[in-house]
């Protein structure tokens, strides 16, 4: 029994071979249809995710369904990873190549649609990452950028109620420092 768990069914090349093919072609099929399958903004998206692990299962460990063979699979898969992340952190004209660019999607209140299209997003979706991140529309908005791993960075025109509250808070926090030092003046000494 321990035999056949630990027992390669496949050649070793093959075993490390499958899951930096798969890997590569995940990265270019990824990069082919953009951010948003990273961003995953709805439940279509997800599904795709999730499925896409199962259905290459089968390209990534081959006929071999043995501990060792699995092992080897992952230590492949950490191993390319760990080597293209190393390579694109000493490249950033690679970096770019792989990973995009970001794209403005609303700036100063007004959405860009050509964008929206580009990255295959509706404005209702847009417009739910907005609310998510606390603003009531986009002409809250100053700036709304979808960055090249899929998240959002969104910049407001005007400060939220939280950070009003805060910043009144803070306010008045000064105001109390300086009636405490103002009274600590005017007590004798001791």
């Amino acid at each position: 029994m321990l035999q056949s768990m630990f027992h390669l069914q496949v050649p070793l090349i093959e075993k490390i071979l499958r899951p930096i093919i798969v890997y590569f072609f995940l990265i270019f099929l990824l990069r082919i249809f953009g951010k948003r399958e990273l961003a995953q903004l709805n439940p279509f998206d997800l599904v795709v995710l999730l499925s896409l692990s199962n259905v290459v299962q089968n390209a990534l460990i081959g006929n071999d369904n043995s501990v060792t063979g699995g092992i080897l699979g992952a230590l492949s898969l950490l191993t390319i990873n760990w080597l293209v992340v190393r390579f694109l952190y000493s490249s950033p004209k690679a970096d770019r190549l792989v990973e995009g660019t970001e794209h403005v999607l609303v700036s100063d209140g007004v959405v860009d649609h050509a964008a929206l299209r580009q990255e295959l997003l509706t404005e209702s979706e847009l417009l739910a990452v907005v609310h998510r991140q606390g603003f009531d529309g986009f002409e809250s908005v100053k700036k709304c950028v979808l960055e090249p791993n899929g998240s959002f960075y969104i910049e407001g025109r005007q400060p939220t109620e939280a950070q009003e509250h805060h910043q009144e808070i803070v306010s008045r926090l000064e105001q109390v420092q300086r009636e405490l030092q103002q009274i600590r003046r005017q007590l004798p000494a001791s």
